[in-house]
């Protein structure tokens, strides 16, 4: 029988020659990760379990990364409850302050996922991994800490969206473009518990940091998993990388698809998200006049070595407005290093930017840049919904690293062509 390369990967996990969607399975996983949010209530769990450890040492992620630094008193009570179970189950990957990064920007970089894993994360973009050809998707923590200690779950296999984009992609246009583009012609909710399938001649073309950040943000269209089949570009980045085995699935061309959307590519411009739901996308061009008062660039979504070297080409020999403040945020301690020493971090701070440890900060309205009443920012981050960064009075716009960078600039919403 024909499946999906969602299908194929769940049938393996689950034993099984074939699935089909609605089917109810039982499925090992590959990993389990959570943060120092989700963290503390899935350990609450696992110990009513009464288990002396997890199920597998090396198949348990625990990365801090939310509110560390430490922000507050309490959450470095959650940090430090994160630590000491970390020491206790003697868990290889346990990511301590000033070794950790963004969970999925890190994860990836450390080659932990990999294509054809099944990968289960207490934090709802889990499904970045899929940029790899893995199924992965965010729990809750009591899911996340039955996996903990049995090593599967249960799943009901998604139906599948395809998603074709031709063409080739126009200057300053991304990954973040085309999955604000797409999420903007279905909406936050038209993939509800739906794998969404990238592919074509577009996808096949890009990054495999602009694929990780496509699917990164399929859980904002209501998806239960986004994925892209891998390729060349794909074994690149996993051979000498990846800690384990991988397989490479493909769909079959006469997989069954619950929905087929073509775009043509070449007629997107970059795309900004405004308040208060991804789906408001429109063009940059269509934005009008909106002031900015600051302007973050990193997160889970955006905090990749592209973004920077992207934002640091619309920030060189340039000034951030005096309104503005912009914040830059690597992804992760190596891409600091490789920022640092290809000058980036020169180029920020002669802007006049200030640059951060990693941390997810102000993507959740953490710390690093919350914002007041009546304040707006640009933000390479996943989402804008009321009181996302800070107070219900403020509003978040969504872009690419190159918008944001010139937006920083001008100090109001703008296209890099206006600064470059």
């Amino acid at each position: 029988m024909p499946m999906t390369i969602t299908e194929k990967i769940l049938a393996a996990a689950a034993g099984k020659d074939y699935v089909k969607p609605g089917e109810l399975i039982n499925a090992k996983v590959d990993l389990v990760l959570a943060n120092d949010i989700t963290a503390p209530v899935a350990i609450k769990e696992f110990e009513k379990i009464g288990l002396p450890g997890v199920w597998d040492k090396e198949r348990v992620a625990l990365v801090p990364d939310h509110f560390v630094p430490n922000k507050d008193i309490k959450s470095a009570e959650q940090a430090k409850m994160v630590r000491d179970f970390a020491h206790k189950q003697e868990l290889t990957h346990y990511f301590e302050v000033g070794r950790m990064g963004i969970e999925h920007c890190l994860l990836p970089e450390q080659g932990l996922v990999g294509p054809g894993d099944v990968i289960i994360g207490a934090d709802s973009h889990t499904c970045t991994y899929g940029a790899l050809g893995a199924f992965a998707t965010g729990v809750g923590s009591t899911d996340l800490a039955a996996a903990m200690a049995l090593g599967e779950t249960w799943f009901k296999v998604p139906e599948s969206i395809k998603f074709v984009f031709n063409g080739k992609l126009n200057p300053w246009v991304g990954g973040k473009d085309l999955i604000l583009y797409t999420i903007g012609k279905i909406g936050v909710d038209g993939a509800l518990y739906r794998a969404m399938e990238f592919c074509g001649e577009a996808i096949e073309q890009l990054s495999m940091d602009g694929r990780f950040t496509m699917c990164n943000m399929a859980i904002e269209a209501g998806g239960k998993n986004g994925i892209i089949q891998p390729d060349e570009i794909t074994r690149q980045y996993v051979e000498g990388r990846t800690k384990r085995p991988y397989t490479f699935y493909t769909s079959d061309p006469d997989a069954q698809y619950a929905e087929v959307h073509e775009f043509d590519v070449s007629k997107i411009e970059p795309q900004v998200a405004f308040p208060h739901l991804p789906e408001n996308a429109r063009s940059i061009r269509e934005a009008g006049n909106v002031e900015i008062d600051q302007a973050v660039i990193g997160s889970c979504t955006n905090g990749r070595m592209e973004d920077l070297r992207i934002a640091a080409q619309v920030l060189k020999g340039q000034k951030v407005n005096r309104r503005v403040r912009l914040i830059v945020i690597p992804g992760t301690q190596e891409i600091y290093r490789q920022a640092m020493h290809e000058g980036l971090f020169d180029i920020f701070l002669e802007a006049g930017a200030a640059v951060s440890t990693p941390t997810c900060g102000p993507c959740l309205g953490g710390y690093m840049g919350i914002l007041a009443q009546g304040e707006r920012c640009i933000a390479t981050t996943n989402r804008n919904f009321v009181g996302r960064m800070g107070h219900a009075g403020s509003e978040v716009y969504l872009s690419n690293p190159a918008v944001a960078a010139a937006s920083a600039i001008t100090g109001r919403i703008s296209h890099p062509e206006e600064v470059l």
